[in-house]
């Protein structure tokens, strides 16, 4: 046990009188843990905060919880229905379709302006509610960071302190708590007493290693604020020993709530990227359509305000009304099928398309490439060979420490160790005392009475420990203890962690054991350790590989367990970088360094989110996962942050991703998925905005050379609905496996080129109907209104017949995913063929203004059709062998 002389020195009282008042300036930033407390003596600390090693009086404690508040991490509040529905109109086509509806309304196009306006509710609610339901899960699993402390208080100030449990809410800055193993540090602590007492920080450091802590009565301000000996902090959690602490913050004013106000606002996601980009250049020509129709109109024709409604229905006719609903309908299908099956939740639905984007993953090591345990490697003798007998002295060590010693569980290594040996050659022997790891002595000692030795002959020690440390308190000359180093050095940089045996004979005695005795050992070898691996990862880094993502490992761990782990999961780690490395480079040569490097080692916070944040400035597209406090920036900085459900508070809340399960797996079928929705979702937008350009384009030259309107207004309106009826299938279309291997990125130039190639395609089939029409027509004769209203039907039947057309030849991997079964696009197509040929000669139609046409059109306008698919064919082909999108 390591105690404090200093705060032990002050005994029973304490060091602030009951009449004294509590320091004005612990409320605030005094008791941040990086104010200089760390450089401060523990008597100086609990003098600062006005407690004692007796603790507190109950009264005190009452009005110190009353003035700073409980012992709470502020939780972001839940965004309202009203604020959900707001949030959903900021999209830039839902602000366009909302300003044409207004301008429908102006000039009392009820019908346009009430499709529009239900479009646009339908898309609101169904990410409003998507998102609703994605908070409601990530809610239900929540966990508390801890729920109960052991806390030492009195009653009176001259009562005897008395231990009890409190829920960690409660506890105030100068409380005294104990530390037990298994316990989560329930604030930021110094420590004034501990026995052997080791913690994991990985949540906060994303090193997976204990570290040891202990007292130290006068620090010395080197290393980071992690490092420091004698500090814990909230978020990390007792792996052995036991500690005695006080509480120095809470709440707020803790190092792992502290992270809340770090970085600004996120940086716009791979979506918003690709989609606004492409949105902005069609809103222009949006904009720009009505005014040129009116003026083009009125030059040529005459034509007045009479065609306002006519512009803006051309104007509505290019604009992709349902992608709102259809990108809201795609992602909100897909998240509830990753929830139903893989147990992932988006909480925020263009998460998902950015996670089909993804071509850079980038994870900590610890809990995702391996597990929060070590398994053995091999034992190796002192020449460096195998050795079985190293194990079994490893294990007598072990399983007799636990036992003697009184712990309560192995530590992870004694643990990994006693998983490797055979119990029944354990007990073989009788146990006499143990002597624990003491971090400061870095190594544990067992005294056994072995077989045959049961009277009063010699006791065996076996001690393990680090092997500098063992190798120190061996009978060995200089040259031996050299080669020994540089043998234990070479397997540390294996990625391997090391641990020395070694034994030494004593007369049994009765009197006690004490470190002083471990002297003048014999080296037995020493047993390597490796990291566990996660039982899936290897295969999930298979997927990653075939899907085209890289994985970069960002870890605050030795770059030797990195490497290791990564080529034991079959992922050449090339070079490993580390973060003194990163700190002398600039951004562009990190940019160059990142996309070459797979490790990057001994990571600090900010490294990790510098490194993610330059992979972005380089075009690409990254996903993040990560669990701990420390990791939290790069979740902010990432495109997608992706966390396990028992992550910290704080990183669930910042990730966009929720894991049921630290599974690499998970995120590859989320990947998947997002691909999925990714390339319906961009083959929506490829074939509505070609026809629609098409039909536009077409519309304004046939509207200019014919003295009526090439379509009215009710019509257009009425085929835009029943295209994009139809078009709701692509939010349900399936895919072939090969059309889900690459990221899909709407590349706006390259965008751009498909919608105006095929658009200007589908103008030329449709000015070709309109000399079908010229010719049909002049046939059948007729009055001016009827042939007027027969042009209209036959434009209206071929229009519709062309989209059918489009839907299945230029939809995305359209013979693999289908084969002989009828998908929902192909129904979808069938359905609008037919309604394009019967609608002119039902009853509907004369209300919308159609008629029957000639008979002679049909043999023409299939002609057209024909002429029309062979083009969209070939265009089609030399686009796919141009190569994928991005």
């Amino acid at each position: 046990m390591t105690w404090v002389p200093e705060a032990a020195a002050a005994g029973s009282t304490d060091p602030a009188g009951p009449g004294e008042q509590w320091p004005r300036r612990a409320a605030g930033t005094a008791l941040l843990p990086d104010d200089g407390s760390q450089a401060r003596t523990s008597l100086q600390v609990l003098r600062h905060l006005d407690s004692g090693p007796r603790g507190l009086v109950e009264s005190e404690a009452g009005e110190r919880l009353a003035r700073f508040g409980g012992n709470t991490v502020p939780s972001r509040s839940t965004a309202s229905w009203p604020r959900r529905l707001l949030g959903s109109l900021r999209d830039p086509f839902t602000v366009v379709l909302l300003c044409l509806g207004l301008v429908s309304a102006t000039v009392t196009a009820w019908g346009t302006a009430s499709v529009i306006l239900s479009l646009v509710v339908v898309s609101c609610v169904l990410r409003a509610g998507g998102e609703r339901r994605a908070d409601r899960s990530v809610a239900a699993l929540r966990k508390l960071v801890a729920t109960t402390a052991t806390v030492l208080r009195r009653s009176e100030q001259d009562a005897p302190p008395r231990s009890r449990e409190i829920p960690v809410d409660e506890l105030v800055p100068g409380d005294v708590i104990r530390l037990g193993p298994g316990d989560l540090v329930p604030a930021d602590v110094r420590l004034l007493r501990a026995s052997g007492l080791t913690v994991h920080q990985a949540p906060l450091t994303g090193e997976s290693a204990p570290v040891a802590k202990y007292p130290v009565d006068a620090p010395e301000p080197r290393g980071g604020l992690f490092d420091q000996p004698q500090s814990c902090f909230q978020g990390s959690s007792v792996a052995s020993g036991s500690g005695t602490a006080v509480v120095v913050s809470t709440g707020a004013r803790t190092r792992f709530a502290a992270t809340r106000s770090g970085p600004g606002p996120r940086v716009a996601s791979a979506f918003d990227r690709s989609v606004h980009g492409i949105s902005w250049v069609l809103i222009r020509f949006m904009l720009l359509t009505p005014p040129l129709v009116l003026m083009a109109n009125a030059a040529l024709r005459g034509r007045g305000l009479e065609t306002l409604p006519f512009a803006v229905a051309v104007a509505v006719g290019l604009t992709p009304e349902m992608l709102p609903v259809i990108v809201t309908t795609a992602l909100a299908r897909g998240a509830a099928l990753l929830a139903r099956d893989h147990r992932v939740i988006v909480k925020r639905l263009p998460a998902l398309h950015d996670l089909g984007a993804v071509d850079v993953l980038c994870l900590d090591k610890t809990g995702t490439l391996t597990r929060d345990k070590p398994v053995l490697h091999h034992a190796l003798d002192v020449r460096g060979r195998p050795a079985p007998e190293v194990l079994h002295w490893a294990g007598v060590n072990a399983w007799w420490t636990l036992q003697l010693a009184d712990l309560p569980a192995p530590d992870a290594l004694d643990e990994a160790i006693l998983d490797a040996v055979e119990e029944d050659g354990l007990l073989a022997y009788e146990g006499v005392t143990a002597l624990p790891f003491d971090p400061v002595r870095r190594l544990s000692t067992a005294v056994v009475r072995g077989p045959g030795r049961l009277g009063l002959g010699l006791h065996t020690m076996v001690v393990k420990g680090a092997a500098e440390d063992v190798l120190e308190r061996c009978a060995l000359t200089e040259d031996e203890r050299g080669r020994l180093l540089a043998l234990a050095a070479r397997e540390a940089r294996g990625g391997l962690r090391l641990l020395a045996v070694a034994t030494a004979e004593r007369h049994a005695r009765t009197r006690d054991y004490t470190p002083a005795d471990e002297r003048g050992l014999a080296l037995v070898g020493f047993v390597a350790l490796r990291d566990a691996l996660a039982p899936t990862a290897a295969d999930a880094l298979e997927v990653f590989a075939d899907r085209g993502v890289a994985v970069k490992v960002l870890t605050g761990d030795h770059p030797g367990t990195a490497a290791r782990a990564c080529r034991d999961l079959g992922l050449d780690p090339g070079s490993v970088v580390t973060a003194d490395t990163v700190d002398g480079l600039t951004d562009g040569e990190l940019a160059e360094v990142a996309l070459r490097t797979t490790v990057f080692a001994r990571c600090a916070p900010e490294h990790k989110a510098r490194i993610i944040s330059v992979l972005r400035a380089d075009g690409r597209t990254t996903g993040f996962l990560g669990d701990g406090v420390n990791d939290l920036p790069a979740l902010r900085a990432a495109d997608v942050g992706i966390c396990p459900r028992d992550a910290v508070d704080v990183a669930r809340e910042s990730a966009d991703v929720v894991l049921a399960d630290k599974d690499l797996t998970a995120i590859a079928h989320a990947i998947t998925s997002g691909r999925h929705s990714s390339v319906n979702i961009a083959t929506y937008l490829r074939i509505t905005l070609s026809s629609n350009l098409g039909n536009v384009i077409a519309m304004l030259a046939t509207g200019l050379m014919l003295p009526f309107l090439p379509m009215l207004p009710v019509q257009i309106l009425v085929q835009n609905l029943c295209f994009d009826a139809a078009q709701l299938a692509f939010a349900f279309d399936r895919l072939h496996p090969a059309a889900l291997r690459r990221p899909t990125v709407l590349q706006p130039r390259r965008f751009l080129r498909f919608i105006t190639g095929f658009g200007l395609l589908g103008a030329a089939a449709d000015l070709a109907t309109f000399g079908v029409l010229a010719l049909a027509l002049h046939d059948a004769g007729g009055s001016a209104e009827a042939a007027e209203a027969a042009f209209h039907s036959g434009w209206f039947t071929e229009n519709l017949l062309t989209q059918a057309l489009v839907m299945l030849l230029l939809r995305t991997g359209r013979r693999r995913a289908e084969g002989r079964t009828a998908g929902p696009v192909r129904r979808a197509a069938s359905a609008l063929a037919v309604i394009g040929v019967l609608l002119p000669v039902s009853p509907l139609g004369p209300l919308l203004g159609l008629t029957a046409l000639p008979p002679v059109y049909y043999p023409l306008l299939a002609t057209v059709l024909a002429l029309y698919t062979a083009a969209l064919a070939v265009a089609r082909s030399r686009h796919d062998r141009a190569g994928p999108e991005r």
